[in-house]
């Protein structure tokens, strides 16, 4: 089991970080729409409160976000 960090639990991240549950792995996520976010804990994802928290102790870091300025804002701010 790969412990994974995801950023972005919309209409795309949502569903690939449902499908990584799926398949074995612990996903710990955050989204800034914490009603998204709640999503991932109803399929037996951990909701992080930060994106630090969700990236800690993390294996593999996915983000999947709307546009470039706020995958920007997630890695270097």
């Amino acid at each position: 089991m790969t412990q994974i960090g995801f950023i972005g639990l919309g209409r795309m991240g949502f569903p690939m970080a449902q499908n990584l549950i799926k398949a074995g792995h612990a996903v710990t996520g955050f989204d800034v729409d914490s009603a998204a976010a709640e999503r991932l804990s109803a399929v037996s994802g951990t909701v992080a409160t930060a994106i630090d928290v969700a990236c800690a102790g993390a294996e593999v870091v996915i983000t999947m976000l709307p546009s470039g300025k706020e995958v920007r804002e997630v890695y270097l701010g």
